[in-house]
């Protein structure tokens, strides 16, 4: 598999986070200084993201007090921009738990808001099966992260080895949609309301479906351990308007369907669908059952090629969104 850029985290950060800082001075430059405003970071834009849209939209975060801005940062650059203090929290769980395997990465994952890869493996109309992606490129948001990972597991199943495969870091699932119809790749994992513009609009063929893989843990909320000892008031209260966020998610579809709409800019019938799709892959509490979690380490261990997997409580801290459930009556 040829990569075309580096994997080392803060190194092919840097140019990237330069930006960062630009783009969150703009928004406030008091934002990162004060408790009651957060930046919450999300890797791509998609339904993968949508408890935070409604928290905002319908009044869920200001109803706790908080003023959140939520800001589009690649993976890896979400984690430096959460280190150095300009992000204090990021939706691009995937991400920041490959970094916990792989390094002493000094954060926590407070939440798990999907359960499932939404992810689905779309080529380009000339293209109409996995086999022939040999010798082809793949796009993709972050090399190591969710997209990527369910990607290749897709194309390995269809018998393509991913030496054959060219990978290329290529915008968000928006954009790599923009370079498939330029001809720029080939193949890329998208995800809501993305896959199904690119079926309808643009006659793309969908080639394969993660939603049945493995278990993924691939979205929710992350932050670093000093924001967690320090600001734990403001996280719980940020849980709690995710979590009121997540009910209405799962009771109103039509509500949700608009939300989407909105955010995504997409006709209305393309968000019903996109809710539909994607409903089962959420979490009900925002914690995965401890089996879940089990079979998401191993699965990592295995791709990864650790000698066993990651512990649990390296990673994830549920204390936090325990402490909602109960308060809400969330099971």
């Amino acid at each position: 598999m040829l990569i075309t850029v580096s994997r080392r985290i803060y190194a092919a950060a840097i140019p990237a986070l330069l930006w960062v800082l630009v783009v969150l001075l703009s928004i406030d430059s008091a934002q990162a200084q004060t408790g009651d405003k957060l930046i919450f970071s999300i890797p791509s834009r998609s339904i993968a993201a949508i408890d935070l849209y409604i928290a905002k939209e319908r009044g869920f975060f200001r109803g706790e007090g908080l003023e959140v801005d939520i800001v589009q940062i690649r993976g890896n650059v979400a984690i430096a921009a959460a280190l150095s203090g300009q992000v204090q929290a990021t939706n691009g769980v995937g991400t920041v738990i490959r970094a916990l395997e792989r390094s002493e990465l000094p954060m926590k994952i407070l939440t798990v808001s999907l359960k499932r890869n939404l992810f689905w493996l779309v080529s380009r109309p000339e293209i109409t099966s996995i086999a022939q992606l040999k010798g082809k490129t793949l796009g993709t948001t972050t090399l190591g992260g969710s997209q990527h990972s369910a990607a290749m597991r897709l194309i390995r199943k269809g018998g393509v080895d991913e030496k054959d495969i060219t990978v290329v870091v290529g915008g968000d699932v928006p954009a790599q949609l923009q370079s498939l119809v330029g001809r720029t790749i080939d193949a890329a994992a998208l995800s809501p309301p993305t896959v199904i513009l690119a079926r309808d609009k643009y006659n793309m063929n969908v080639l394969g479906s993660a939603m049945e893989d493995l278990a993924n843990l691939q979205n929710g909320t992350a932050v670093t351990e000093k924001f967690l000892r320090e600001k734990r008031d403001v996280l719980k209260r940020v849980l709690r308007a995710r979590m009121r966020a997540n009910r209405y998610f799962m009771e109103n579809e039509r509500g949700t369907s608009e939300v989407l709409a909105k955010y995504q800019n997409v006709e209305l019938p393309v968000a019903v669908e996109s809710y539909r799709l994607a409903k089962p892959a959420f979490t009900l509490n925002g914690i995965p059952s401890d089996k879940e979690i089990e079979e998401f380490l191993k699965s990592e261990a295995e791709l990864l090629k650790l000698k066993e997997p990651v512990s649990a409580s390296k990673i994830f801290d549920f204390s936090l969104q325990r402490e909602v459930n109960q308060e809400l009556g969330v099971k």
